[in-house]
């Protein structure tokens, strides 16, 4: 069974160039850890956010929930910690999974 991890950020249009750049390698570097198949960065354009804030979404795939309870285990405290101390409240994120049956 595949899985989708899904992870929906809005973030203060200020801190957005930066924040994309960071963006980029992070996913890079999620993407390379096991079990990761492969990830999509999407703008997202409709509900339209709110002035000032952009909306992205990334959805990680990954090969079975295995990978995603080891990845929540071991590396994700780290990588959100990081954006954190770089970003701080500019940044806002929810996440939600799925899979396939």
């Amino acid at each position: 069974m595949s899985v989708v991890y899904e992870v929906n950020l809005a973030v203060d249009a200020d801190v957005l160039d930066a924040y994309r750049a960071w963006l980029a390698d992070h996913v890079a570097e999620i993407v390379a850890l096991p079990g990761f198949t492969g990830a999509t960065t999407w703008v997202v354009v409709d509900p339209a956010p709110p002035a000032g804030v952009a909306h992205l979404c990334v959805q990680y795939a990954l090969r079975d929930a295995a990978a995603l309870e080891a990845y929540l285990r071991d590396h994700a405290p780290r990588l959100r910690a990081d954006g954190l101390a770089r970003f701080g409240e500019r940044v806002r994120a929810t996440r939600r999974v799925m899979h396939s049956r």
